[in-house]
């Protein structure tokens, strides 16, 4: 089995090299990911300028891009060898609910899936026990052989930050919801002009029972089946009745 990885913390992160070394027990493992951190760069192509490539170790390189630019040279160029899994993490912080539409480890995920390879995407949430994290990929993986998930979805995973021992079991979830993010935060350069950054995401709306929210507070890994398909199948008839109208007129 050969499995590819990549993430948006950076290929130098702790994350991503805790996951390799711990797949490397059962597969061929290549690395290729952002040469820095490129969190919240969600499905962004680089377009305008080309990509350089830096070989950091043995079958590990460092891409000077996005997350699904690294995933997308990978599979298209870079490497030769067919590619059974594409697994994008270990994340560092959650990607739960909302924060999925942001993620540059959803989309390195994504990415894999699009060009035709399963893929995983991984999150601790927190920033202490990667080696649990690993396990529980490790364990997904040697699950999917046996029982393969369906070809058509993504599968999203988060984590607990805890030892391994304390995990309650994992559970089946779908995406939960938060409020609206927080306010910007204005602040001054030494010029005197105003400067923004982005405030801290919005509390937990949706977060019952069912939900990876809900898991994580209970100290279960979250399984959250993810779909690429953005079509609200069930407002398609009323739009037609527009359509139709708007062609008679």
């Amino acid at each position: 089995m050969h499995i590819l990885i990549s993430n948006d913390d950076g290929v130098f992160a702790e994350g991503i090299n805790v996951l390799a070394d711990a797949l490397s027990e059962i597969a061929t493992v290549t690395v290729v990911a952002p040469d820095r951190n490129r969190s919240g760069a969600s499905n962004s192509l680089t377009l305008e300028n080309p990509l350089r490539i830096r070989e950091v170790g043995e079958r590990r390189y460092a891409v000077q891009g996005t997350p699904t630019d690294s995933v997308h040279i990978a599979l298209n160029s870079l490497v030769k060898e067919k590619v059974d899994f594409v697994i994008a993490g270990i994340n560092h912080g959650a990607n739960l609910g909302d924060d999925v539409l942001y993620s540059g480890t959803v989309a390195a995920a994504t990415e894999g899936f699009f060009l035709g390879v399963p893929a995983i995407a991984v999150s601790l949430c927190g920033s202490t026990h990667f080696h649990t994290a690993a396990q529980v990929v490790k364990k997904a993986v040697l699950l999917d052989q046996n029982k393969p998930l369906p070809r058509n979805r993504i599968l999203n995973i988060n984590v607990p930050d805890c030892p391994l021992e304390s995990l309650k079991g994992w559970q089946v979830t779908r995406l939960g919801a938060r409020h609206r993010a927080e306010d910007m935060i204005e602040q001054t350069d030494p010029r005197g002009q105003p400067i923004y950054w982005i405030g801290p995401p919005g509390a937990k709306q949706d977060a019952g029972p069912g939900t990876d929210f809900h898991a994580i507070e209970n100290n279960c890994v979250s399984l959250t089946p993810l779909q690429v398909d953005l079509t609200a199948h069930d407002t398609l008839e009323t739009l037609s009745h527009w359509a139709t109208y708007a062609t008679e007129q």
